[in-house]
């Protein structure tokens, strides 16, 4: 991890105490149910997260490249109101991004973030801001989407679904084609919200698509789509379940034991005499 300089180790402190002080560990755990690949967290609320970037603000003047580098440090500890606020301290410079911070900001995804709430306020709140200022285009944004971590490639597609006003459907839909045969779960949860957006906004060209490309769409990502559309239309969209026989390891019953040995069968004939268990008075 970075060496921090004299100004970021003092905010360091002052963001664990804060923490620390707050700390509500009931909240933290009904937290985690939300988060299947981890959760390391204080229980603090957004709320409490946004009064410690302003008193941050307040008494230090951080330029874009101090709180992109800090951000990076932040997120890397793990703990997820640092990287909270990380996200947080940066949205309230969008205006002044940079090529800079660009790759900075990348590198937060690739090496920092750990979880879909984070990846996710990115690609909402940050990547799209990034083709507002003409710090990146489809062209260059491709390394996002080819990135070897699952939370680029889910922020990269998570940025589409706000920018698909901007952008033309078949410009999106063709820049998306390499994430169809993606074999994380995050990044086609991300697809499936983007189409369903697509879909409403784009109707023919998605339709046109999914039935040109159901076979290589995973079919979870496919039923999140056509679960907007009419029974009759999506049945269209699904491709055939592949129906075989299951392999079979062993005989149907599997109590069944060769050459076990058999109780004898009863004999039929008079009932055995009843013999009672002790005397009776």
């Amino acid at each position: 991890m970075q060496e921090l300089s004299d100004k970021f180790k003092e905010i360091y402190r002052q963001i664990e105490r804060f923490c620390f002080d707050r700390e509500d560990p009931v909240r933290a755990i009904r937290n985690m149910r939300d988060f299947y690949e981890g959760y390391d967290a204080f229980g603090l609320e957004e709320e409490e997260i946004k009064i410690l970037r302003d008193r941050i603000f307040d008494q230090y003047e951080l330029t874009v490249r101090e709180i992109v580098d800090f951000g990076l440090f932040l997120l890397k500890t793990g703990k997820f109101e640092f990287g909270s606020l990380a996200i947080s301290m940066i949205k309230k410079h969008r205006p002044r991004l940079d090529p800079y911070a660009r790759e900075k900001i990348k590198e937060w995804l690739d090496n920092g973030v750990e979880n879909w709430a984070h990846a996710d306020t990115l690609g909402i709140k940050i990547l799209p801001v990034l083709f507002e200022l003409e710090l990146v285009d489809l062209s260059s944004f491709a390394s996002w989407r080819d990135s070897r971590s699952k939370w680029t490639r889910r922020a990269a597609v998570v940025s589409l679904i706000w920018l698909r006003k901007a952008l033309p459907a078949e410009d999106i839909l063709r820049f998306i084609e390499p994430l169809l045969a993606d074999n994380e779960k995050v990044v086609q949860q991300a697809l499936g919200w983007l189409f369903k957006e697509l879909w409403n906004r784009a109707t023919e060209i998605t339709e046109e698509y999914l039935e040109t490309h159901k076979e290589s769409i995973d079919r979870y990502t496919l039923k999140q789509v056509i679960s907007l559309m009419p029974h009759s239309k999506a049945k269209q969209f699904l491709p055939p379940k592949k129906v075989g026989p299951k392999p079979q390891s062993g005989p149907r019953n599997k109590k069944f034991v060769p050459n076990r040995p058999r109780p004898p069968r009863a004999q039929a004939g008079k009932p055995k005499p009843y013999k009672p268990n002790g005397n009776r008075d």
